[in-house]
């Protein structure tokens, strides 16, 4: 799995989602430049996928792509990871290390949850961006790197500045491109694919030959909220097709919070009447939300959201 991320590019991404779409559409202009980039959006949304797709991408492809968590680490602990230390620094640094930006030379550095550094660790990251030079804990040599930086955070950056909690002037050194990822319950068109593409990992890791999930089953995963998004989704799936040996994937191979508390939800009678007619217009117009839109006599962004909202899959 690690080999096959590590060679994903922004053409192998696809959606049906036309919040995802416009994601892709500004990951392929990023991928064409190497101004920072900033990846917000939910945990487990797919944000490390994203950052390497894009270095894939980018003239910088085939040069390293290193990743670095920003969260929950002491600030010697952050500064020896990403600059790298001498020999004797610190207690325990019984030999000399590269940093992460050392070691991202040439091509990318993925910061993930970026929001969540120090103050001291944000002084040294806006030194980086703006001069390109660092120093390894415990030496006074200066060295320099030309990494790209990719960050990602699962909250606005710019509410962290407005709160004291970030740096502006590292806030806008960061802002060169800001790409949102929506969550996976507003991408609700392109969920029943993902499942299926993760139940054939699953089923390839397990040896086994699962292609199908039975309606009941699929009914309850589609009216999930998945707040967990995409890692979620990949838990659940590949726990179902571990308690299957053969055949499709059935209510009861769900994990229990699923099967039996599932969140799926009762239509009222006006979303109900509503939910036909969205399908009636998009069978007459062959499947073309365009001219579905036109003949329901609602634009084509309020059609998506309907259709996304109402769970309609099949028509």
């Amino acid at each position: 799995m690690k080999e096959s991320l590590s060679k994903l590019r922004l053409e192998d991404l696809t959606t049906s989602s036309p919040a995802m779409a416009r994601c892709l559409q500004l990951a392929a202009l990023a991928a064409k430049s190497d101004v920072p980039v900033v990846l917000l959006g939910e945990t487990g949304t797919g944000k490390t996928l994203l950052a390497q797709a894009i270095h894939n991408s980018s003239a910088r492809a085939g040069r390293p792509f290193v990743a670095f968590n920003a969260s929950a680490i002491s600030d010697t602990l952050l500064e020896s990871q990403l600059f790298g230390h001498e020999r004797g620094a610190f207690t325990g640094a019984q030999q000399s290390l590269k940093g992460k930006f050392e070691l991202a030379h040439g091509g990318t550095i993925f910061l993930d949850e970026i929001s969540e550094m120090s103050p001291l660790a944000q002084v040294k990251i806006l030194r980086v961006l703006e001069y390109g030079e660092f120093e390894r804990l415990g030496s006074e040599r200066m060295l320099t790197t030309n990494a790209r930086i990719i960050c990602a955070s699962n909250c606005s950056l710019r509410e962290r500045v407005r709160l004291g909690k970030f740096r502006e002037d590292l806030y806008h050194r960061l802002n060169g491109l800001t790409l949102l990822i929506p969550p996976l319950r507003e991408r609700f068109e392109e969920l029943a694919a993902l499942i299926a593409a993760e139940l054939k990992i699953a089923g390839l890791k397990e040896g086994k030959n699962i292609t199908a999930i039975h309606p009941h089953a699929m009914d309850k995963l589609l009216h999930h909220n998945w707040p967990g998004n995409l890692r979620e989704l990949k838990a659940v799936v590949t726990h179902a097709a571990a308690r299957r040996s053969t055949g499709g994937i059935a209510l009861t191979d769900l994990p229990e919070e699923y099967r039996v508390t599932g969140p799926s939800r009762t239509l009222s009678a006006l979303d109900q009447a509503e939910r036909d007619a969205i399908v009636v217009a998009l069978r007459e117009a062959n499947g073309n939300k365009v001219q579905a839109a036109t003949r329901l006599g609602v634009s084509r962004t309020t059609l998506y959201a309907r259709i996304r909202q109402l769970r309609i899959t099949t028509y």
